[in-house]
């Protein structure tokens, strides 16, 4: 990849395709529970629909054009105005590894700041080792129970960030 042209940017409507790709690839490869995930969620297949809102945004990593991973942020369901949501934030295997992941999950963070979120929370797996790691190095802190309404009933671990 070091000859690659890497670029993080906001998604397109044409990146939708390779995006839900790299999502359902990423499940399969982590033998993850695949109902009670972001491998179901409606949005999946139209994540530049999905993320179209007021202080809502989803960011892309292509190499050479072609979609890696991605991750993006929204004001979380059901729970105060001043929470947001880092969500589906998934790289592809050829991807992880190379700091791309915590360039973007930096980016999200800024981002949730610039809109004027004072916490950032998210949900994942417990299998999701890598992932977790970088979220307590950034600061995110255990909570005991989810917060808002997700609707992602597998994701066992929930993390909350003063920003």
């Amino acid at each position: 990849m070091s000859n690659s042209t890497i670029e993080i940017r906001e998604i397109q409507p044409e990146d939708n395709k390779q995006m839900e790709a790299v999502i359902r690839e990423v499940f399969i490869e982590y033998n993850l529970p695949l109902v009670g995930t972001a491998y179901a969620d409606a949005e999946t297949p139209k994540m530049f629909e999905s993320y179209a809102g007021d202080k809502e945004v989803y960011f892309v990593v292509t190499v050479d054009g072609k979609v890696e991973g991605g991750g993006g942020l929204k004001p979380l369901n059901n729970a105060q105005n001043e929470v947001c949501e880092i969500q589906k934030m998934y790289f592809s295997n050829r991807l992880r590894g190379k700091g791309y992941g915590k360039k973007l999950f930096l980016k999200c963070l800024e981002t949730a700041k610039s809109y004027g979120f004072k916490n950032a929370y998210l949900e994942t797996i417990p299998e999701l080792k890598e992932a977790i790691h970088i979220y307590e190095t950034n600061g995110f802190k255990f909570l005991d129970v989810p917060l808002g309404d997700t609707g992602h009933f597998n994701c066992g671990v929930w993390m909350l960030k003063d920003l």
